[in-house]
């Protein structure tokens, strides 16, 4: 995608207040979608169960709540919600599926392509939603579609920006008063900072989510890739081994031995804490830390990632919300209605954006003009930051966000590396001198190759040009 959304703008309605203007659209339930066609009410005893994962903004939980329970009473559907931890996500559908039984639909947090042999074709849902709403964001796009098996295996209503995060008072002292611009800076400015300060940069080489894709923006900025667009194996090359090169060296200079030994929350911990002069992570620690008043907030800024040598900027989302319908749901009261549920909920997604704090980003951008206006929710923040237009820079966050796989489908072959932490292992292994960066890069180079023989071997990877 382009940054054509940020040019996005809503018209003025008659003598409309600008207040009234940047408000969530007016809810609504169409029975008409594209191709498909619901009842305005389901029969009696219809009922769905949605499992998903505890937000990180906890007004989004809030809202989904009472959003759930009214498009249940609309619609004649009792609507169960269960939340769970994020991390219990993948082994609650794992049992489910082997069960034969469970919730209706499970929101995943990245692409849930193993899956796809227990779960329910979304094609139709998927059509529909692209004829309504128009294109969808490229890293949805390919975090719920597999080519090999020509399967939409899930519903992506939205997405979380990834940016850099670093402290602007530490790096305008260090000689860097627009922060770090590129990779490069982050290790000189990072290095003199913890020199001058004992602060140091704040990203995490150990076996969890925010060392896998802080690994995964460098070395895809460095211009390696896991993969590439025909799911043919490209991790060795000398982009990738410049990359586990400058990891070692950051390390050295500008981080912490505690980066071995983080967990998801490690870092938003340090940077609220005051102890961490970069990070990399999404806006949600940065909204706890406005609730609970603390005055690193004023320092903060953001900026769309870091430039590799040829200045290349690729960022990860930081989540994909992604709903997936296991097969063992057969009524089809209960199938239609959670579709029904699905696309209603990316119809009124202004309310799941504005409630998640702007944390919520829609699939498709069209069904959130009130984000990317000018003089809207990006430029004029509704929750208070300083200054008003803090976020602003999310404006193109489509231009600079991919999905693990990038350039190719979010397979199961690249969802078993994310898993197993293949890559942050080999980072850490050659910053904590375990390993040679040329050996470290060999190990997992054959880790890899196994990984992708074995899916491709089952037919969910392509091979060759397909």
């Amino acid at each position: 995608m382009t940054g054509a959304f940020a040019a996005l703008a809503i018209g003025v309605a008659g003598t409309a207040s600008a207040q009234d203007e940047f408000k969530p659209s007016p809810q609504k339930f169409p029975t008409n979608y594209g191709d498909i066609t619901f009842p305005a009410q389901y029969p009696d005893g219809t009922a769905i169960s949605i499992t998903q994962w505890s937000h990180f903004v906890p007004s989004y939980d809030e809202w989904f709540g009472e959003y759930a329970q009214k498009w249940g009473d609309e619609h004649n559907v009792k609507v169960t919600i269960n939340h769970i931890s994020l991390s219990d996500i993948p082994s609650t559908l794992s049992a489910s599926i082997a069960a034969g039984q469970g919730p209706t639909l499970v929101e995943m947090n990245a692409a849930p392509s193993s899956f796809i042999e227990g779960l329910q074709p979304l094609d139709d849902l998927n059509a529909a939603a692209e004829t309504v709403f128009g294109d969808q964001a490229d890293t949805c796009r390919y975090t719920s579609y597999l080519p090999a098996k020509d399967q939409w295996y899930g519903f992506c209503h939205g997405w979380v920006v990834d940016p850099g995060v670093y402290r602007s008072d530490l790096w305008s002292d260090a000689g860097y008063p627009d922060g770090p611009q590129t990779y490069d800076d982050l290790l000189k400015g990072g290095a003199k900072i913890l020199q001058d300060t004992g602060t140091p940069v704040a990203v995490g080489l150990s076996p969890e989510l925010d060392s896998e894709f802080f690994a995964r923006a460098l070395i895809w900025s460095f211009g390696g890739a896991l993969q590439d667009k025909n799911g043919n194996v490209t991790i060795d090359s000398p982009e990738t081994l410049a990359a586990v090169k400058y990891i070692k060296e950051l390390f050295e200079s500008a981080l912490t031995p505690e980066v071995f030994a983080w967990n998801p929350a490690s870092n938003n911990q340090a940077y609220i804490a005051g102890t961490a002069s970069y990070i990399q992570n999404s806006i949600s620690f940065f909204r706890s830390a406005q609730d609970i008043g603390k005055s690193v907030t004023q320092n903060t800024s953001f900026r769309p990632g870091l430039k590799g040598p040829s200045g290349e900027v690729h960022m990860p989302a930081h989540i994909w919300f992604t709903y997936v319908m296991p097969k063992y749901v057969t009524d089809p009261d209960e199938i239609q209605s959670a579709k029904n549920f699905m696309l209603d909920l990316e119809n009124n997604y202004s309310h799941a954006t504005y409630n998640s704090k702007l944390y919520n980003f829609p699939a498709f951008a069209k069904q959130v003009p009130q984000l990317y206006a000018d003089g809207g929710w990006l430029d004029n923040d509704p929750w208070g930051s300083e200054p008003a237009d803090k976020m602003a820079f999310m404006k193109t966050a489509e231009d600079w966000t991919v999905w693990p796989g990038y350039p190719g489908y979010a397979n199961p072959a690249v969802g078993e590396v994310y898993q197993t932490h293949v890559i942050s292992t080999m980072m850490a292994n050659a910053a904590n001198g375990t390993k040679s960066p040329e050996q470290a890069l060999e190990d997992a180079t054959t880790q890899i190759n196994k990984i992708f023989k074995k899916w491709r071997d089952r037919g969910f990877v392509g091979s060759g040009d397909n």
